[in-house]
């Protein structure tokens, strides 16, 4: 069986974007595509083949299909702002073993921060005469809202790092509620979030002169921010910060005996993990066109949390896998489900109640997901892989024992 599949490898990565380009209004085919990508991460190819591979399909492929579909492409644009989003807040859970459920808070700081200066809405504290700031300045703000989301990661872990499990969940989860009733409420005395009724329009990113508001651009937006968030963490995961992290997570009075100073690495993580969210809350402003304190609901974090139990904690594989699955069954799987049925309803074929609507179900489908997920593979479906690291090497100036040990 196995020599079987592994025959099947080449062919099913070659013939799926085919058939992808050629049916590309249809769902089975948007799958068996994305499985090939996945085949293509796990079979035995060479890295230079395997990256020209993978290049021409995000490249090429999908924005060749975009122009006949955007709607797959504005889920794959999704799939990659939530793969970022899990691959932040996987530094703080994954890395660092600190369970964050107040993650949203810091994509809406970031998502708010760009929304409130490009558009009218600043002129609510800042005067009349104010006009909103040009989307030329949207890369600028990318950088703004990762600093202005770091700050509020720091400050939310100063007092908080010495909670531990259940409680710094509580606590985090707090922080999430606070910031979204913050922004529901700071329409009055001085309006500066607009409340309830969100802010729009919101001005697009412009680059020499083009204006960036179609699907295709911020598909390659999105594309390029993934792939310099994949080099960054998986930098910092294989440094001597990554690995003062894992001996945080496993034990941190080890940790302290080794002299890895806790609270500095906690913080680190905390402001990593807010730098990545609150850079994508600015993507997200500027692509919705329209933000309100509804968009970052509790919810939203234990979305992103379930993305990495299910792909696999710790691994960054792993939790764009998990973050490509939860987006593709929410906006793919059950919506087509939920048409098919609809269609066969009222061709008289089968009596459907509006009850049993498939996409009304989608939070009861992601728990029984999670609970088949903990039992049949409780590490998700590409779980981190422990390292061996030779003793010897320095970590914050602690020299080990000359033996190897598991981190």
């Amino acid at each position: 069986m196995r020599k079987l599949l592994g025959k099947l490898q080449f062919p099913v990565i070659i013939a799926a974007p085919i058939l992808f380009l050629v049916f590309s209004n249809s769902t089975i085919i948007f799958l068996l595509y994305l499985v090939s990508l996945f085949v293509l991460y796990k079979c035995d190819l060479k890295l230079p083949i395997k990256l020209a591979i993978a290049a021409a399909n995000l490249v090429v492929v999908i924005p060749v299909m975009g122009h006949s579909n955007t709607y797959y492409l504005d889920v794959l644009t999704e799939v990659g702002i939530y793969s970022v989003l899990a691959v932040g807040l996987n530094i703080v859970v994954g890395f660092a073993g600190l369970l964050d459920l107040g993650y949203v808070g810091f994509y809406a700081t970031g998502a708010y921060v760009y929304a409130i200066f490009a558009s009218t809405q600043a002129s609510g504290f800042m005067g009349k005469s104010w006009s909103p700031i040009s989307g030329n300045y949207f890369w600028l703000f990318l950088i703004i809202g990762m600093i202005v989301a770091a700050v509020v990661g720091v400050l939310l872990g100063l007092p908080v790092l010495r909670l531990k499990g259940d409680y710094l969940a509580i606590v985090t989860l707090g922080f999430g509620e606070i910031i979204r009733i913050l922004l529901n409420n700071m329409d009055k005395p001085v309006n500066i979030t607009n409340g309830p009724k969100g802010i729009v329009p919101i001005s697009p990113p412009k680059l020499f002169g083009i204006t960036l508001n179609k699907p295709i651009h911020f598909y390659f937006i999105v594309l390029v921010v993934l792939m310099l968030t994949i080099v960054i963490v998986n930098r910092l995961n294989n440094s001597k910060i990554g690995r003062a992290w894992s001996a945080i997570r496993e034990d941190e009075l080890a940790a302290r005996t080794m002299g890895i100073p806790l609270v500095k690495m906690k913080l680190f993580a905390f402001a990593c993990g807010a730098a990545f969210a609150g850079m994508m809350g600015v993507i997200f402003a500027a692509k919705q066109n329209f933000i309100d304190p509804s968009s970052f609901g509790f919810m939203e974090s234990i979305g992103i949390l379930a993305m990495i139990l299910l792909g696999g904690m710790g691994s960054i594989a792993g939790v764009i896998t998990g973050a490509t699955a939860v987006v593709v069954l929410q906006l793919q799987i059950l919506k087509s489900l939920s048409g098919y049925l609809g269609d066969l309803s009222n061709a008289g074929i089968i009596n459907l109640p509006s009850q049993l609507d498939p996409a009304k179900y989608e939070k009861l489908v992601f728990g029984l997901i999670l609970i088949i997920m903990c039992i049949i593979r409780p590490k998700g479906i590409l779980p981190a892989k422990r390292k061996l690291h030779l003793a010897g090497k320095k970590i914050f100036g602690i020299v080990k024992k000359e033996k190897q040990s598991l981190v």
